[in-house]
């Protein structure tokens, strides 16, 4: 779905998170960053996601990685699910889409038959140049955290 690939310079961004906190692609400059896409906060897969990667956060911070959730529900939403699970990273919420058409998952997406406009669920591995090493479209809900780091 997204255009965007392996040794492509991350497009530049800035968002509100679920405090109303806000946050730029260039917070980010010379770490590395998972950048994960979601369709919806507190539904079944995005929940099993936010939290295999919130229960390996310890493994990414040790491995120089911060982590950044995006979906287009409103802060108060990010907020809820975020405390909710005790995510200790940020969680953007992108109701204007910018961020997520500017990375490209939004678009047409099937569901029981019925076609319909949504996030494509996929993350970017951001290097700390804000090059993307990696495009993981075949999420693995509840073995994420194994895809980016390979354990």
């Amino acid at each position: 779905m997204t255009h965007l690939k392996a040794g492509d310079k991350a497009p530049d961004f800035t968002a509100l998170d679920q405090d109303r906190n806000t946050i730029t692609l260039n917070d980010y400059k010379g770490k590395k960053l998972v950048l994960f896409f979601y369709p919806k906060a507190s539904t079944p897969g995005c929940t099993a996601e936010a939290c295999n990667l919130n229960d390996n956060y310890e493994r990414f911070i040790a491995n120089g990685y911060e982590i950044l959730g995006v979906s287009a529900d409103s802060a108060k939403r990010q907020s809820n699910f975020k405390n909710k699970y005790t995510f200790q990273y940020p969680l953007l919420a992108d109701e204007d889409k910018a961020v997520i058409e500017a990375f490209g998952v939004w678009g047409p997406k099937k569901f029981m038959g019925k076609v319909y406009d949504g996030i494509h669920r996929t993350t970017f591995v951001i290097d700390e140049n804000g090059i993307i090493e990696d495009v993981i479209s075949k999420v693995k809900t509840k073995a994420h955290s194994e895809q980016i780091l390979g354990e």
